[in-house]
């Protein structure tokens, strides 16, 4: 079995690595090109590339994938099957083509629930009870292919975006090499998406993540574990941007949206449209992590209103 992989960051790395346990290393790997990272920029591989050249594999890093160059390049390889995983790259349709097997994805949603590139986030947000991985036949649509195999697990209900990535991610590992034999055999029925079930969850902005005290306390503490560790709820304060690492929703006598009820020991309580929101993790631009009460040391928080 000639397999190609195409993935890019930590969560793809978990399939790749159920991949070569399992036996069915892959003779070629497609990762996105080195990018500037940290302080100095200088060029950093992705860990998907850092994982395959541990393990011997080919790495190619194309630009795109709607080269002829690399097209033909790709089909010269004649893989049977190609696994994607967190790509990130456009997969146009004269690529799908190539392996006899077709292409197969490990999405962290179950389908068609949160299609698109956000869906960890966007079932957080939603306070959805579960979630799950679903490998799906891919197709010219985003995530619009029939689903080959799906397994749920549920949302903790102080679950962090960080802590149900790393689940996901190896659940989709798990799945994928548990399913594999029976893609391999063409004994997977693919199972159509229901169209009238379909959710979207697209790219997520730097202003999402700005906490609005109009909502209630319980919506901004999802956005707080929705957004950690990536872009990370903020809210500001004079001129700066505060960003909030951990939170929870309390019940609170009706106050004007944003006033700061409380600032002590036991965090930062901030009025919302509907209970409070205490922060208990904080971040100043530039410094290092603190807890509410160390925040509530250093600026003269209480009664005043945020916006």
């Amino acid at each position: 079995m000639n397999i190609v992989f195409a993935g890019t960051p930590e969560f793809a790395c978990e399939s790749l690595k159920a991949l070569i346990t399992a036996g069915y290393t892959p003779s070629l790997v497609l990762t996105q090109p080195d990018r500037p990272a940290g302080r100095g920029k200088k060029l950093s591989a992705s860990p998907v590339k850092e994982l395959a050249q541990k393990h011997d594999i080919p790495v190619w890093q194309p630009v795109t994938l709607r080269d002829a160059a690399i097209v033909a390049d790709l089909a010269a390889h004649k893989p049977d099957l190609l696994i994607v995983a967190a790509y990130g790259l456009f997969l146009p349709q004269v690529v799908l083509d190539i392996p006899h097997l077709g292409c197969v994805n490990v999405h962290a949603s179950l389908l068609p629930r949160w299609r698109g590139a956000s869906p960890i986030q966007a079932a957080i947000l939603a306070g959805d009870r579960e979630t799950g991985i679903s490998l799906m036949q891919m197709e010219a649509g985003l995530d619009t292919g029939p689903v080959l195999a799906a397994e749920s697990l549920p949302i903790g209900s102080n679950e962090t975006a960080a802590r149900l990535h790393d689940r996901l991610a190896a659940l989709g590992g798990e799945l994928l090499v548990k399913t594999l034999p029976a893609i391999c055999e063409g004994n997977c029925e693919p199972l159509p998406q229901d169209p009238d079930q379909v959710t979207s969850a697209g790219k997520i902005r730097s202003q999402d993540a700005q906490i609005d005290w109009l909502q209630p306390a319980e919506i901004s503490a999802r956005k707080v574990r929705a957004y950690n560790p990536a872009p990370g709820a903020w809210f500001s304060y004079g001129d700066e941007r505060i960003k909030v690492w951990s939170a929870v929703a309390l019940d609170s006598d009706k106050r004007l949206p944003g006033t700061v009820i409380a600032a002590g020991k036991d965090g930062i309580d901030v009025a919302c449209s509907e209970g409070a929101l205490r922060m208990t993790e904080l971040q100043r631009p530039g410094r290092r992590r603190v807890s509410g009460a160390e925040l509530a040391a250093q600026l003269p928080l209480s009664n005043n209103r945020l916006h």
